[in-house]
C-alpha cells in the first residue's frame, strides 16, 4: 500500500470523473448556510507536479485534464471544475494538478471543516504543509478506513465522505464495503462518494452491485470507459463514482456532461458512459 503514489496518475481520465463529481457535490453543499465536514480517507499529497518525473513517466494527464485545459466549449457542469484547475495554475500554463484536498480547499467556506487522512509519509508531509494554517483543516497520517468512524456524525449533521483507495490489494474492495456499512450506521444522512477503477478483476466488477445492496433508497452510479485493456487484460479502462445520498441535481449535471467526456477523452471506438440512479 505504501508503494502507491498518485503522482503517476494525477490528472488522468479517472481524476477528471472523480473531481467533476466532487466539485458538483461540494457546490451543492454550499447552497445551504449551515457548515459541513468533508472527510477524505485517502487524501494523497494535495497537489501534483505535471512536469515531474512521476507524471511524465506515462503522461496520463495528457489524455485527461490536458484535453480539457484549453477548450472553450466545456459543458456548464464541467466548467467550474476546469476553472479550479486553472486557479491552481495561476501562471496560465498546465503545470500542476490539484488533488481532492486542493479542490476542496478552493470550494469549502471558512466555517466548513476538512478531515484528511493519508498513510504515505511523504504525501502526508506535503499535504500537511499545504494546508498548514487553514482553520478547520486537520491532516493525519493514519489509515482512513479505520479513522472514518471517529469522524461520524459531524457536529452539524452535514457531511461529505470521499473514499478513493488505490485498490492495489484486493482487500481494499472489501474494506470499502465494510467501511461504508459502518459509516452509514453512524451517519445515515451523509453524502458518500466512492471512486473505483474499471479493471479486469472480479472484485472491481462486483463492487457496484455490492454498493447498491448497501446504499438503501438513494444512490447514483456514474461510469466512464475510455480505453480497452491491453492484450494481457491489464490497464485502467475507465473508472466509476458511486454516490450514496446524492444531491438531487447531480444526475442532470452528469447526464449533460458524460457524453461530451466520452467524445473528448475516449481513446477507442467503444468508449462509453453509464449513469444509473435510484431515487427515494
Amino acid at each position: 500500500m505504501l508503494a502507491y503514489r498518485h503522482a503517476f496518475h494525477a490528472g488522468n481520465h479517472a481524476d477528471v470523473l472523480k473531481h467533476l463529481v466532487l466539485t458538483l457535490v461540494l457546490q451543492h453543499m454550499n447552497l445551504k448556510d449551515k457548515a459541513y465536514r468533508l472527510i477524505d480517507t485517502h487524501a494523497g499529497a494535495g497537489g501534483y507536479s505535471l512536469e515531474g518525473r512521476y507524471a511524465q513517466k506515462k503522461g496520463e494527464f495528457e489524455r485527461g485534464i490536458a484535453r480539457l485545459w484549453a477548450r472553450d466549449d466545456l459543458p456548464a457542469p464541467l466548467a467550474t471544475y476546469v476553472d479550479l484547475v486553472r486557479r491552481f495554475n495561476p501562471q496560465g500554463t498546465l503545470e500542476q494538478y490539484p488533488g481532492s484536498p486542493a479542490i476542496a480547499q478552493m470550494l469549502l467556506r471558512p466555517g466548513d471543516q476538512m478531515r484528511l487522512f493519508e498513510l504515505h509519509p511523504t504525501d502526508h508531509r506535503i499535504l500537511a504543509a499545504y494546508l498548514a494554517g487553514r482553520k478547520g483543516a486537520e491532516v493525519r497520517q493514519a489509515d482512513g478506513f479505520d479513522a472514518l468512524k471517529g469522524q461520524l456524525p459531524p457536529p452539524t449533521r452535514r457531511g461529505v465522505v470521499l473514499i478513493d483507495p488505490s485498490y492495489e490489494t484486493n482487500g481494499d474492495y472489501a474494506r470499502v464495503v465494510a467501511t461504508l456499512r459502518e459509516g452509514l450506521h453512524r451517519f445515515a444522512d451523509g453524502v458518500y462518494l466512492v471512486w473505483y477503477p474499471q479493471v479486469q478483476k472480479v472484485e472491481a466488477a462486483e463492487l457496484p452491485r455490492r454498493l447498491e445492496a448497501l446504499a438503501g433508497p438513494r444512490w447514483l452510479h456514474a461510469r466512464l470507459t475510455v480505453q480497452r485493456p491491453d492484450a494481457q487484460g491489464f490497464g485502467l479502462a475507465g473508472s466509476g463514482m458511486f454516490v450514496i445520498n446524492p444531491p438531487h441535481t447531480l444526475h442532470a449535471h452528469l447526464a449533460a456532461t458524460l457524453p461530451w467526456l466520452v467524445e473528448v477523452l475516449g481513446q477507442y471506438d467503444g468508449a462509453s458512459h453509464r449513469l444509473d440512479q435510484r431515487a427515494a
